[in-house]
């Protein structure tokens, strides 16, 4: 059995976003697929992926968590087969050999404020908008504290950038870490004189991946097989024409269903993105897996130093490396 079920994004918006969002009901011939977060047009790009995956045989149905923490929880009990975040804090501490199979995003992230503020320092002991506990952004504020040796006040958790801009616009948050393309939005709006990009640091590491078990995995090589190429095939074309994404965009899918507005800002998106260095073309691999072992333990959510840690541990590179021949 090959087919996608589809729902309208209206109606799985509806669902209670505390326990997910699912989309059809769960079969052993599909891959499950923890999203971290709705539809947007962040995940136009996966989508396209997986519109090319099942035209190649995959059977697959998503459901989309309310965080990053509740996918990954998904996946380490078995309720998901593929998840997405970057879960290193709990595969080093569980006993399920949660490993990463694709980079879809790099940590471009940036501290925005309101005028209050002018650099990282004045940061210190106040309150900060995140997107996750434990994400890439929860991240990004360790890290921040360690190099500068400041203490941020409280940690409050909004998922997705655009909804963290939104708390900027209305005044319920005076600083906040966002992604590049809401940043571009935020700062070239009319509104965007009331507010402050502050200096930051290069980060190369993960901010999303895609991770499950090895069993799993090992068990399921060809449908696997199929995901990462599609994948592999989608990051690299968007690199060489980022307008691929719109138009391979499925009108009856959850991105095609997405406002007009937001539908017509998507050559824009990826064209910032790819120029921004958002995406890696190759799905990251080696290179990827060194990058957040030096940025994942300098942010306290891996233990050990990073000569010390083992990307096997962490990253299963044969389907990627399959692709890439």
């Amino acid at each position: 059995m090959r087919h996608f079920l589809k729902k309208t994004l209206a109606a799985v918006v509806a669902l209670p976003l505390a326990i997910g969002l699912s989309v059809g009901a769960a079969n052993a011939e599909k891959i499950r697929i923890a999203l971290a977060e709705t539809p947007s047009d962040e995940l136009a790009a996966f989508f396209v992926a997986l519109e090319r995956a099942k035209a190649n045989g995959l059977d697959y149905e998503w459901t989309a968590f309310s965080d990053e923490e509740l996918a990954i929880q998904a996946v380490l009990s078995g309720q998901m087969d593929i998840g997405f975040g970057t879960p290193y804090s709990a595969m080093q501490r569980s006993k399920a050999p949660i490993r990463i199979i694709f980079q879809l995003s790099k940590l471009k992230f940036f501290p925005v404020t309101t005028k209050k503020y002018s650099s990282l320092e004045d940061l210190n002991g106040e309150p900060i908008l995140l997107h996750s506990r434990g994400g890439g952004t929860d991240s990004i504020a360790n890290v921040i504290e360690e190099r500068l040796g400041i203490k941020f006040g409280e940690r409050s958790y909004v998922p997705g950038s655009s909804n963290r801009v939104a708390a900027l616009l209305g005044g319920r948050a005076d600083a906040t870490i966002i992604d590049l393309s809401n940043k571009n939005k935020l700062m070239r709006s009319e509104a965007g004189g009331n507010f402050n990009v502050l200096e930051m640091f290069d980060v190369d590491a993960s901010d999303e991946a895609l991770f499950g078990n090895l069993d799993w995995i090992q068990a399921n090589e060809e449908d696997v097989a199929i995901f990462v190429n599609a994948l592999v095939s989608t990051w690299q074309d968007m690199h060489k024409d980022p307008t691929i994404i719109r138009r391979e965009t499925n009108p009856d899918g959850p991105i095609g269903q997405l406002p007009a507005e937001i539908l017509a800002e998507l050559d824009g998106f990826y064209s910032d993105a790819v120029e921004g260095g958002l995406y890696d073309p190759n799905g990251g691999g080696r290179k990827a897996a060194q990058a957040d072992m030096e940025w994942y333990s300098a942010a306290g959510q891996l233990d050990g130093t990073p000569a010390e840690l083992n990307i096997e541990d962490f990253w299963y590179l044969a389907p990627l490396d399959a692709a890439m021949k």
